[in-house]
């Protein structure tokens, strides 16, 4: 795959602007350059900042994802993956979902402290509880803070079923207690692949691991008999789409049961951030990738049609679905996840106990 070299592109960064955030009246703009002594400068260092919410335990109702329960240790994410569908939560914080979200990290210490709690709630019944729905609780930061690990500890002390989404291998440094989690089935572990194509992967997602890093990790879980799927998403017709049945068959042979794809969306800001990301980064070929999204989409880049946002429709999303199909069929047959045991949930109500 051919690439441009753009001489104002943001290298080691996915977005290459800050969107204006709607939530805003105002916002910094840089006017009569000619009038300045010097340029106007902007932090382009990674910032934390520390967060001590009351819950941290979210339930999604949204029609697509059935009743849901995750944990975000983290907001924003310095992976900086262009197509993230979390940027748009970012301005929630009064930032942008651009360049802001890759680089002022919101961090909740507190979570592990708040998920006892919340187990200890007095008619508390377990269910699998996801980390992360909203950005990946393996982000670089997470090498130091350890807050991903602290609650994959207190998952373990009440028996409580977890599952996780990934595309860091920082999950392998957990492996002593992902291995007594599996041994009472109370895991499942999602790694996303969006591509085999190490150029491609470091445009989409320029600070993750490579892809043969992730299966990498699928294979190490798989071998302590941890339930990994693996994640094709998104795909983007023109862009990865024809790369489905090599993911998952990559996967499949090192270990993977099972595998799952979602159609990217470019909802909210997203829109305005990828359309000039791809104009920057694919020039030549910006156009037709924006039109065949659309065609997935109703003729819309910002979709957000319940059941269809996800999966998209048309002659192309069917394709793909169809693709996904063949190669599901051809590798998976007779591999599944195993079940989540409930049962062995420990509540420790009335104690007030901890592991901090």
């Amino acid at each position: 795959m051919a690439f441009e070299t753009n001489p104002d592109f943001f290298k080691g960064r996915g977005a290459q602007v800050n969107t204006h955030n709607k939530f805003l009246t105002n916002k910094y703009v840089l006017q009569h350059i000619e009038g300045l002594d010097e340029p106007l400068l902007q932090n382009s260092a990674t910032q934390l900042y520390e967060e001590t919410p009351k819950k941290i335990v979210s339930e999604s109702h949204s029609p697509d994802l059935s009743h849901m329960y995750s944990i975000n240790p983290y907001q924003g994410c310095e992976h900086g993956c262009i197509y993230c569908y979390a940027r748009n939560s970012h301005e929630y914080y009064g930032f942008s979902a651009g360049l802001d979200f890759e680089r002022k990290i919101i961090v909740k210490p507190n979570a592990p402290e708040l998920l006892e709690a919340y187990f200890n709630k007095r008619n508390y019944q377990p269910v699998t509880i996801m980390l992360s729905g909203n950005t990946d609780c393996y982000q670089p930061v997470e090498r130091k803070l350890e807050i991903t690990r602290k609650l994959l500890q207190v998952f373990l002390k009440y028996k409580n079923p977890v599952s996780i989404i990934t595309k860091n291998n920082l999950i392998l440094r957990d492996l002593d207690i992902i291995t007594e989690l599996t041994k009472l089935n109370l895991i499942h572990v999602n790694v996303s692949i969006t591509s085999l194509d190490e150029q491609l992967r470091q445009k989409l997602e320029p600070r993750t691991v490579t892809s043969s890093g992730r299966l990498t990790v699928i294979e190490k879980l798989a071998a302590i008999g941890t339930p990994v799927r693996v994640m094709a998403a998104p795909i983007i017709p023109g862009l990865n789409s024809n790369e489905v049945p090599a993911i998952l068959k990559a996967a499949a042979n090192r270990g993977a049961v099972d595998a799952g794809f979602t159609m990217v969306r470019l909802n909210g800001s997203i829109a305005e951030i990828f359309t000039d990301w791809i104009n920057k980064t694919f020039p030549n070929r910006a156009e037709k990738v924006l039109n065949m999204i659309k065609s997935c989409h109703d003729g819309k880049l910002n979709d957000s049609e319940f059941g269809r946002r996800m999966s998209g429709d048309g002659e192309i999303a069917e394709s793909i679905h169809q693709l996904f199909r063949v190669a599901h069929k051809r590798f998976y047959e007779g591999r599944e996840m195993s079940p989540f045991n409930f049962s062995l949930f420990t509540p420790k109500t009335g104690r007030q106990t901890t592991l901090f």
